[in-house]
């Protein structure tokens, strides 16, 4: 957080929360953010490869360690929060919530990363692809959710860009109901993100069990 001139709000358990662009104006802090972000599942992932070859000198069993991120942009009050007894100089407002939101979101989706649609239209130049539509708690209308997956590396990369119009295909066929069509750039997308190394199997997994779980209600009413 603080490499990408965030600045650190709060440690909540297991979770750290930050924000950027106060108290200081940061230009681009939607970009840095997300680079934030990437930077510390790389790093969450050396740190799993020292941790499993440690367990394997000792003869102990691995349990990796995961970590999920939500990263939301918008308009949000800034300051010394509270009152004369405690105060704490804090972030509050819709979009903040929306973030804690889409964090909790990641497990469900397989996913390290969740993104909102305006810092997904910040960072316009990374590799991001569309997670849902859906409608989280304290949300009255459903908003779109995405994943970051890598920079403008990535993104320039030809076999993410193959990719990226399939899954928009998935998604596009899934909400017209039309099945096959989906399951065949599913099918396709599993293969080309696992090329990738991208690790996007439990994400296509759920639209799987969606698909055929629709099927069989329409099966069997």
């Amino acid at each position: 957080v603080l490499d990408h001139k965030g600045t650190i709000d709060k440690y909540m358990g297991d979770c750290i929360m930050a924000f950027w662009n106060a108290p200081l104006d940061v230009a681009g802090h939607e970009v840095l953010a997300c680079r934030g972000a990437l930077k510390m599942i790389r790093r969450m992932n050396e740190l799993n490869d020292t941790w499993k070859a440690e367990a394997e000198s000792e003869g102990r069993k691995f349990i990796p360690v995961r970590s999920g991120i939500g990263v939301n942009s918008g308009l949000c009050c800034v300051g010394n929060m509270g009152s004369d007894m405690r105060f704490d100089y804090s972030v509050l407002g819709d979009d903040v919530n929306l973030a804690s939101r889409l964090e909790g979101q990641s497990k469900s989706y397989g996913v390290d990363i969740v993104i909102g649609a305006k810092t997904r239209a910040a960072a316009a130049a990374f590799a991001v692809l569309e997670l849902d539509l859906i409608k989280v708690k304290g949300k009255t209308v459903p908003v779109h959710i995405f994943t970051l997956l890598g920079d403008e590396q990535l993104a320039a990369d030809p076999r993410f860009r193959a990719l990226a119009p399939k899954h928009e295909g998935m998604l596009a066929a899934y909400r017209g109901k039309r099945w096959d069509e989906a399951d065949r750039n599913r099918l396709a997308c599993e293969v080309e993100s696992e090329a990738l190394g991208l690790h996007l199997l439990k994400l296509y997994h759920l639209y799987e069990e969606r698909m055929l779980f629709t099927l069989m209600l329409l099966r069997h009413p």
